[in-house]
């Protein structure tokens, strides 16, 4: 499955990807790599996108904010799906206020109803979920992709 999955990459960036699989010790018998990219804005929605279509992969992809645009997380997991979040210059989520809104509506009042919806909106679950693999990243090979253009 890993020429595969570097195919979608690849198709998306537009560059060969001969990524560096090592073992996932998150998950025995799985593997994992890592890349770092640099491409238009729009690039990390694509990537997300072609990820997405491998319904039991984990994977994360961060878009930087540029000038005049925000940056962006999108987090999969197989169990929770896709997760997309706004992100600011350090990484962190932003929640609009349009969501907090929602969240204490569906609250009614409701203290836990209303962490329930932020905690939906901050993607928690996702964190959670993903959580052992980052820690499993420790050590691992990083390969850049630069796209011109």
């Amino acid at each position: 499955m890993c020429p595969h999955i570097e195919w979608a990459i690849g198709s998306v960036v537009d560059q060969r990807t001969d990524l560096s699989w090592t073992a996932q010790p998150a998950a025995p018998g799985m593997y994992r790599s890592h890349i770092e990219w640099i491409g238009p804005q729009g690039t990390g929605a694509r990537l997300a996108s072609a990820l997405r279509g491998w319904a039991h992969l984990r994977f994360e992809v961060t878009e930087d904010p540029s000038t005049g645009v925000d940056g962006s997380r999108w987090s999969h997991t197989p169990e929770l799906g896709i997760f997309h979040a706004t992100t600011d210059a350090s990484g962190n989520i932003v929640v609009g206020e349009d969501r907090i809104r929602y969240a204490y509506e569906q609250g009614h009042g409701n203290p836990a109803a209303v962490y329930h919806e932020l905690s939906l909106a901050l993607g928690e679950a996702w964190d959670e979920e993903l959580e052992p693999f980052r820690h499993a990243s420790e050590g691992a090979p990083v390969r850049w992709l630069h796209q011109v253009g």
